[in-house]
């Protein structure tokens, strides 16, 4: 008898820094608490069908690069999409964002990927507190600089975990 592997997923990711996410994580935590328990707030950078070819030394090579430099991305106002997620979408720096993934996933061939912090996904259960008013405190357009990618992993639908950071050069 064979005992099935358990599922493993990974990506790479940027987290918004801690002093500049209080506020999105009450908000997370209202409108998708489960959400909000899997994984910090963050704008993924290369998903897992993307990184499936590239090794993890291969990964930090390419993000240890010293012209890398960190990005800064502004997001506009809370929207909803797929019929209760609620998400800010990138409005300034996805140049950046697809030149870093470009970068790291070695090619100029590869999928289009808006930039975007997710705070309520439709694929959990819609919470009470799931509601684009329960968004409204925040400002019309936040800006956020990330200076680390973080490869994580989830094991099933056990929060994700911080496998190794890699720092973007300040100049």
């Amino acid at each position: 008898m064979t005992i099935p592997s358990r599922r493993l997923r990974a990506q790479l990711s940027m987290y918004v820094p801690r002093d500049d996410a209080f506020e999105l994580e009450a908000i997370r935590l209202l409108v998708d608490p489960v959400q909000s328990r899997l994984i910090p707030a963050h704008v993924t950078l290369c998903r897992e069908s993307e990184l499936a070819e590239i090794s993890e030394i291969e990964l930090a090579r390419r993000l240890a690069a010293s012209h890398l430099k960190p990005i800064t991305l502004r997001f506009g106002p809370a929207e909803v999409f797929d019929g209760h997620g609620i998400l800010l979408r990138c409005i300034e720096g996805e140049g950046e964002f697809q030149a870093l993934r470009e970068h790291v996933l070695g090619s100029r061939k590869i999928m289009a990927q808006a930039p975007h912090i997710t705070l309520a996904h439709p694929r959990n259960p819609k919470s009470p507190g799931n509601s684009l008013s329960n968004t409204a405190q925040l400002p019309e357009v936040h800006s956020f600089s990330f200076s680390m990618v973080c490869l994580i992993k989830q094991q099933e639908d056990e929060p994700w975990t911080v496998i190794q950071e890699f720092q973007l050069e300040c100049s």
